[in-house]
């Protein structure tokens, strides 16, 4: 894709393709010359949305990013807007691994020698940041672990500023002078930040992380099982120093078959973990100042870390898109994929997830598998969420948002296949099912539902040390362990959400940069968050979100 073409108002993406995307508003009855060829707009096209570059009759395929995309419900003509009103999601069949992938490297020397400064671990991984964990094995202790959260968060430099406290009470004022609720409503007010102790006592602790969740007891074994497996990955995180669980007693998830399955997981951990059971415990209260005394040790230890030099092949970046529209496929997203094959190039692992949104292009991403068994990995698991979908009623069809398709998503296809481009070029040398931990060093794939807390959790389960999240409608998401880095497809969206957007690829959009040169620019901006230079502003904004999937239906 290269900047000349994005100057114009339009772009067809893949040379196959039979639409064509609109840069900018564009009007009925308006002129459009591309590629040698001219069409007239029947339709008003919005921003991000598409025209058709010939007549299409009811049944026929829409083709966009060189797939399958859609079917024409009714008769649009040359130049028409492709909506829900006359396109229906289609996607190709797919099977195993049906021919060879070759891949050229995007030249990586100046990054040969690079380093990041992380937090190195006993068994050889790092991490980009040092965390400690508060885990409950059951919705039963959340309680307990607000008490302890609102404790130490305050006591130990970790909290955030109360701006929305002074605000409220600026309102409880008025409120106290007989101020009516129309004068209030014109009255403006500050939002002032309030600060409380915000000096860490330990500095090499970049934060106490609280991981409250419904899970643990009242669903299935199973259930309790994968939520295990997940809580377990956490707690053997490279971002995490060290762990405290609290338990009931009496729920599925039981501290011994806990134990086991850190040990299953990595059989040399060796992370200070601290487990109180309430069920024998002397008083609530016993156990929460156990617990708190018992940290407060932990987290003196887990200071004495530093960052050191590590080479970017023990970078794990995840990459995830939320909120997409209609320029995701052609600004962030494949912006990111360019970094990613950048990493993957420097021998470092790259998590592409979303499974639902991989609809469409899976025959692609069968190929590209390094060998049959793992394509045959990948189409089962993808056949058996589809399958589960559709039993219910449902399916991937049903992904895209009513933001998305407002803002040219039409069909899951057409976001599936633009969100793709975030796992760049590289061949698939893996296909981890939920929770299971990255063992190769180049792009896996990573079962999880299209959902953005689900699959962030997700992600940093089987190990991203770092997550690339592009949007282009704005979407606050995080996690607790692993900091997500926020792009956006547009300058409008980057400038509107200031506060939570960190790096801007509208640029690309404009024709002020190209993808190449906006994927160095990622993957400078990861070294740099990876080494504590920067803090995204996910991180900033405490934005810890963790929902872990419990293998029902969720797109």
């Amino acid at each position: 894709m290269q900047t000349e073409l994005l100057k114009q108002q339009v772009l067809k993406v893949h040379p196959d393709d039979n639409v064509i995307v609109a840069l900018t508003d564009l009007s009925a009855g308006e002129t459009i010359t591309y590629g040698g060829e001219t069409y007239v707009l029947t339709d008003n096209i919005p921003q991000k949305h598409k025209f058709t570059t010939t007549d299409l009759q009811p049944g026929e395929p829409v083709i966009m990013y060189g797939v399958l995309v859609g079917k024409a419900l009714k008769p649009i003509p040359q130049g028409g807007l492709i909506s829900t009103q006359n396109l229906k999601h289609a996607a190709s069949s797919y099977s195993g691994k049906n021919k060879e992938y070759t891949w050229t490297a995007p030249d990586i020397n100046k990054w040969k020698t690079r380093t990041f400064n992380g937090f190195h671990r006993s068994d050889g991984r790092v991490g980009t940041a040092n965390y400690w964990l508060f885990i409950p094995t059951v919705f039963c202790e959340n309680r307990n672990l607000e008490f302890i959260k609102d404790a130490l968060n305050k006591e130990l430099g970790y909290g955030k500023t109360e701006k929305y406290k002074n605000y409220t009470r600026q309102l409880v004022q008025l409120y106290q002078q007989g101020i009516t609720p129309d004068a209030m409503l014109d009255t403006d007010l500050e939002i002032n930040e309030e600060h409380f102790n915000t000096r860490r006592l330990f500095p090499n602790v970049d934060g106490i992380k609280f991981l409250t969740h419904q899970g643990g007891c009242g669903g299935t074994r199973q259930d309790s099982a994968v939520l295990s497996a997940l809580l377990t990955a956490y707690i053997d995180h490279p971002n995490v120093a060290g762990a405290t669980v609290l338990s009931l007693g009496c729920q599925h998830l039981q501290l011994d078959d806990f134990r086991q399955e850190i040990l299953k997981r990595n059989p040399g951990f060796d992370k200070p973990l601290f487990m109180f059971e309430q069920q024998k415990s002397q008083s609530e209260e016993t156990m929460i100042a156990d617990a708190i005394k018992q940290t407060f040790i932990g987290l003196i230890g887990a200071n004495k870390q530093q960052r050191k030099p590590a080479s970017l092949d023990k970078l794990v970046i995840g990459v995830k898109c939320g909120g997409s529209d209609g320029f995701s496929g052609i600004s962030a997203n494949p912006a990111v994929g360019y970094a990613a094959d950048l990493l993957v190039g420097l021998n470092g692992s790259v998590l592409l997830a979303e499974f639902p949104e991989l609809c469409g292009v899976e025959q692609e991403l069968a190929d590209r598998c390094i060998n049959a068994e793992v394509a045959a990995k990948f189409v089962h698991l993808m056949k058996s969420y589809s399958a589960q979908a559709e039993a219910v009623g449902s399916g991937f069809d049903a992904n895209p948002s009513p933001g998305n398709i407002r803002d040219g998503l039409i069909t899951d296809a057409i976001k599936s296949a633009g969100a793709a481009k975030k796992g760049g070029t590289a061949p698939i040398v893996d296909v981890l099912d939920y929770t299971e931990p990255v063992r190769k060093p180049g792009l896996s794939l990573v079962c999880t539902p299209g959902n953005d807390v689900e699959a962030t959790t997700g992600k940093a389960g089987s190990g991203a040390t770092l997550i690339l999240f592009t949007t282009g409608l704005g979407t606050p998401t995080g996690n607790p362990v692993c900091p997500v880095i926020k792009l956006s497809t547009n300058t409008s969206l980057a400038k509107r959400m200031a506060d939570i957007i960190d790096i801007d690829t509208g640029d690309i959009i404009t024709g002020q940069a190209t993808i190449e040169r906006k994927g160095e620019e990622i993957l400078e901006y990861c070294i740099r968050a990876a080494s504590g230079e920067v803090i995204p502003k996910s991180v900033q904004l405490g934005q810890d979100d963790f929902i872990p999937w419990k293998r029902g239906v969720s797109l």
